[in-house]
């Protein structure tokens, strides 16, 4: 337990952070509740867990070591979120119709992250920095994809539901009109990291 205990602190901290994830998490309780934003994080938690298990056994260092291939993953994740950012930004109250009518489903969430070059940069850091913690690339596979999936479950529940306060304390359109903004805005510049 003592070996794993900064790996499961890293983990805590890379996922509980604001980022893209974490806003749209945030966006869809607040207007979609948090039974219908399950699909969403779900689809996040499994692209996470994936995305680490696959650092673990070696084949994010392809992604990073071809800069044309980030450059792709960059490019097409950007632009889906600032899509994203857009839509959210442009929507009122829940009930106004004009905001997006459906939450963001699990195939978009998984998408969502295997998109974000962010992603790919933590799970391979951390793959890289805890790869003495087990016996085997698979073994280091499963400990990552595991701590990574749960850890993106718990904060991203987190985030709705901080979503879902919002939501109640928000009485007027003008309440949600500014709360859609700075969750568009956040969700937007969350890409700037990206870029640098």
């Amino acid at each position: 337990m003592h070996s794993t205990l900064p790996l499961f602190l890293f983990v805590a901290v890379a996922t509980v952070t604001p980022g893209g994830a974490t806003m749209l998490a945030t966006a869809s309780g607040g207007r979609f509740g948090f039974a219908r934003s399950i699909p969403l994080m779900l689809g996040i938690a499994l692209a996470l867990a994936s995305l680490a298990a696959i650092a673990a056994l070696g084949l994010g260092r392809l992604l990073l070591a071809m800069p044309i291939l980030q450059t792709t993953v960059k490019a097409l994740g950007s632009a889906y979120l600032l899509w994203l950012a857009w839509r959210i930004a442009r929507s009122g109250p829940p009930n106004a119709g004009n905001g997006p009518a459906r939450p963001v489903t699990l195939v978009s969430g998984f998408l969502l992250l295997w998109l974000n070059p962010k992603s790919w940069a933590m799970t391979v850091g951390a793959a890289a920095s805890f790869a003495l913690l087990a016996s085997s690339p698979n073994r280091l596979a499963l400990l990552l994809g595991s701590a990574f999936g749960l850890a993106a479950c718990i904060s991203l529940a987190l985030w709705c539901a901080l979503g879902m306060l919002l939501a109640r304390l928000l009485r007027t359109p003008r309440h949600w009109r500014i709360l859609n903004l700075v969750m568009g805005a956040l969700l937007a510049a969350s890409i700037i990291p990206t870029w640098r």
